[in-house]
């Protein structure tokens, strides 16, 4: 058995097209394999940067062009009985040859292909070339001849099997790649070799069980052995002369469980498989490692509807999620450290939940061995996303042995606990006009009801499927019925205030967010605009949302001071996404355990760009992120309105009993109490409870002048209730004191409050973009002291790190002073 893989000496070049730029004809660009058009001819410099101001708009040709990648290699015939080129990935429509044979041809690109070359190979030179026709003509064709479907956006992404969102979204650039996006090389082999390998593993009680289902090809007739070991347990089966399937069985004593983050360990085991041949000469070999826990779906009908709850070994986890999206436009540039920065910064907000969104990919190996070392539980959709499909060939060939393909390579994977249909193709049907439009024709319902469901009950039984998100449960009620499984929440960012969050209770939210822009630093790399403005080009390039800065501007007039310049723009619509999601997570989380989940849109962009995400383009944290931390912290403490009053809510979602008292105080925006009382927490481990506060807390004398705070142990078990908009609040004059001085690796900015200070934010990056802060988004009451520490690759101006516009509260733009102009205090190092 040999591997080698083929990824030196490619060239690229555009096959002659009207459309093709003429500095592009007849031009050889050295490719980079794995990789992509767009990103050879980047570092070829022959085209700018695509996420660089409105760059993208004139790149639109590459995905209309059709590409040859070719390259050269020497071989020299074997011991080998055949000879394969394996291809883990090509984007999309692929006509692949070798010495100017055709070997084959793809149009998926979400499946492996693999060609049998042993005739097709020479001793020495050899000649592999792979031509990409264009995605676009391809799609088109199908759709004039299948006619068109409904379709979110103006793209014919439903018709090829393609990364949808390469064609644009209202977060993504319309970049159409083309390319060798995996591994491609030669595998040769003898006698047999695996073609797959499915582990279905299982515990219960104290025994853990793997029945591992093995696939073989041949290449002669003679019985071959597999064998496989895991913890203490080993085993062998025969397949015979003519027989390709096995399955054989492997019980493991007392296995370590494996659980999500915040519930206990991640023990993983080493699971070896061996083919050998009669006389135990070794054929081939497939690891993985794997974890044992049970997995089930609660969806039985109560008073409230019908639940949603994730069991993960029979308890019950509240699900704090993340939608993922690409991390990049272009794949070959998420790395698996890439990955682990944004795992790092998931776990830093402490999520315990993944969502892989329907119109990207089937995540990457390296991806979920990370959450599976993390803890991090993975809903996977199926890539559907937003449209009515076709399910005519041949894209339900293409689909079902995609699908096949996927379940069996994630399979051994622990963190994956959900598979899911499709994105919101269901809901559509019914609420987005598509029935007439359709007038019959097929739009998906197979796929999501029919083919996937058996694919995932015949592969992979030990996990869940749910038909779409959202999805009820049944053809009988609305998708999108908020007391019936999952559901997507987007009137509030669309049409309503985010105070209709509280309007909801749902058993489980898939989808819910709010926009704001990337920071500062991202956005000053990515746009040239002078002067920088809200609806400046650049800026509103990287806008992709319908009516987006005007859906922002309905969020601050809602809430917020009118912002004076940029600054205060930039500043006031991070801090409003940050709290509308603060605010929806915690009314979602007050509820547990009528809701048991909350999957916030989303957690990381694919370029610089104005969207719902916590962290950026550039991956770095907006206020959102450190807003995510705190209402998705294992213990939360929040005020919420109930029965014409307020209340305070526990919620715990650790493993222990949440005991101690909490107080509870109503105060001047000086400081000055009014009313108050201390009740005493008794929240089992993962529970809530909710206390009711008396009328004197609840009801201010002056709503405009007035907090509630509500605190339980130390300070990050704190919340605030203001009763009035900050646009309508009397805020004084911010007035603060603050101290600089250097820690190892960083410098400590001290801040003390004279004042009242709503939501203090330190925006170092505006000083260096490599600077990063610990926390944001504190407020203080006048005497109160918070402490930031600011890292960055060299120490920052101490002056300029307490100043307008780095350092922000809501109230230095309410009465138009900034804590910069402020007599009453003093940076100092």
């Amino acid at each position: 058995m040999s591997h080698r893989a083929l990824h030196e000496g490619w060239v690229l070049r555009a096959v002659p097209g009207p459309q093709v730029p003429p500095e592009i004809v007849d031009r050889e660009v050295p490719a980079t394999v794995p990789g992509c058009v767009h990103t050879d001819l980047l570092a070829a410099g022959l085209i700018p940067d695509p996420y660089l101001d409105d760059n993208e708009s004139g790149l639109a040709w590459i995905g209309r062009t059709d590409w040859v990648y070719e390259t050269t290699f020497a071989w020299q015939p074997g011991d080998d009985d055949r000879v394969d080129l394996v291809c883990v990935g090509l984007d999309t429509v692929a006509t692949v040859t070798l010495n100017g044979t055709e070997v084959g041809r793809t149009e998926n690109m979400h499946r492996g292909h693999r060609f049998a070359v042993t005739s097709l190979l020479r001793p020495g030179r050899n000649t592999l070339t792979v031509r990409f026709d264009s995605a676009y003509r391809y799609a088109e064709a199908h759709r004039d001849r299948l006619g068109d479907r409904p379709n979110a956006y103006p793209e014919p992404f439903n018709f090829i099997r393609k990364t949808a969102c390469n064609f644009g979204w209202d977060w993504g650039p319309t970049l159409v790649t083309a390319g060798i996006w995996q591994e491609i090389g030669l595998h040769g082999w003898s006698t047999a070799r695996l073609t797959a390998v499915r582990p279905v593993v299982t515990v219960a009680g104290d025994s853990g069980r793997v029945e591992l289902h093995v696939e073989v090809e041949r290449a002669a007739a003679a019985p071959v052995t597999v064998g496989a070991t895991v913890a203490d347990a080993a085993g062998e089966v025969t397949i015979p002369a003519g027989e390709r399937t096995a399955v054989l069985t492997l019980t493991v004593r007392d296995p370590e469980r494996w659980w999500p983050r915040g519930y206990g360990d991640q023990p993983l085991y080493d699971l070896v498989v061996t083919l050998c041949a009669e006389d135990g000469r070794a054929l081939d070999a497939w690891s993985r490692r794997i974890g044992f826990r049970s997995v089930r779906l609660d969806t039985a009908p109560d008073a409230h509807g019908s639940a949603f709850a994730l069991h993960v070994n029979d308890v019950p986890v509240f699900v704090r999620g993340v939608n993922w999206i690409p991390d990049d436009a272009f794949p070959n540039r998420v790395t698996r450290q890439r990955l682990a920065e944004r795992f790092d910064q998931a776990v830093g907000a402490n999520v315990n939940f993944l969502r892989v969104w329907g119109g990207g990919r089937y995540e990457s190996e390296d991806f979920y061995e990370l959450a599976d070392s993390l803890g991090l539980l993975v809903q996977q959709d199926f890539l559907f996303a937003c449209a009515a499909y076709p399910e005519e060939e041949p894209f339900r060939s293409e689909v079902e042995a995609e699908a096949v393909e996927q379940v069996t390579r994630l399979a051994a994977h622990p963190s994956l606990v959900l598979w899911t249909g499709n994105n919101e193709n269901i809901w559509g049907w019914h609420d987005w006009d598509w029935q007439e439009p359709l007038a019959g024709r097929t739009w998906g319902r197979g796929y999501y009801l029919e083919l996937l469901p058996r694919i995932v009950a015949e592969l992979d039984p030990t996990r869940p499927y749910w038909p779409g998100s959202p999805w009820s449960g049944g053809e009988d009620v609305h998708p999108n019925d908020p007391a019936h499984g999952t559901a997507h929440i987007w009137d509030v960012w669309n049409t309503d205030d985010y105070r209709k969050y509280r309007e909801y209770l749902p058993r489980f939210v898939a989808e819910f967010g709010y926009q704001a822009p990337p920071a500062y630093a991202t956005l000053r790399r990515a746009i040239s605009d002078e002067p920088l403005a809200h609806d400046s080009p650049g800026m509103a390039h990287h806008q992709k949302a319908a009516d987006g800065d005007l859906k922002l501007q309905r969020g601050l007039d809602a809430h917020l001071p009118v912002p004076v310049d940029f600054d205060d723009w930039h500043y006031l619509t991070q801090l409003n996404q940050a709290r509308a999601i603060q605010l929806g997570v915690e009314h979602f989380r007050s509820h547990r355990p009528v809701c048991m989940g909350t999957i916030v849109w989303q957690l990381n962009d694919c370029w610089p760009v104005t969207s719902w995400s916590a962290v950026d383009g550039d991956g770095r944290r907006k206020p959102l992120w450190y807003a995510l931390r705190r209402a998705y912290a294992d213990r939360l403490l929040t005020v919420q309105p109930r029965d014409g009053g307020l209340a305070v809510v526990a919620v715990n979602e650790t493993g222990a009993a949440w005991r101690g008292a909490a107080r509870v105080t109503r105060l001047t925006l000086a400081g000055e109490p009014r009313a108050k009382t201390s009740v005493e927490l008794d929240v089992p481990a993962y529970g809530a409870v909710v206390l009711a506060l008396p009328a004197e807390l609840a009801r201010p004398d002056e709503a405009r002048r007035e907090v509630l705070v509500a605190e339980a142990g130390d300070q990050a078990e704190r919340a605030l209730w203001f009763f009035a908009e900050d646009r309508d609040v009397d805020w004084p004059a911010a007035e603060l004191d603050a101290v600089v001085e250097p820690v190892d690796g960083g410098q400590r900015v001290r801040v003390t409050a004279r004042s009242v200070l709503r939501d203090l934010t330190p925006f170092p990056d505006r000083l260096d973009p490599s600077a990063q802060v610990d926390q944001a988004l504190v407020t203080l009451l006048p005497g109160e002291s918070a402490t930031f520490t600011v890292r960055a690759d060299a120490p920052l101006d101490p002056a300029a790190l307490t100043a307008r516009p780095m350092l922000r509260c809501v109230n230095d733009i309410t009465v138009g002073i900034s804590p910069a102009d402020s007599p009453r205090r003093g940076p100092r190092s």
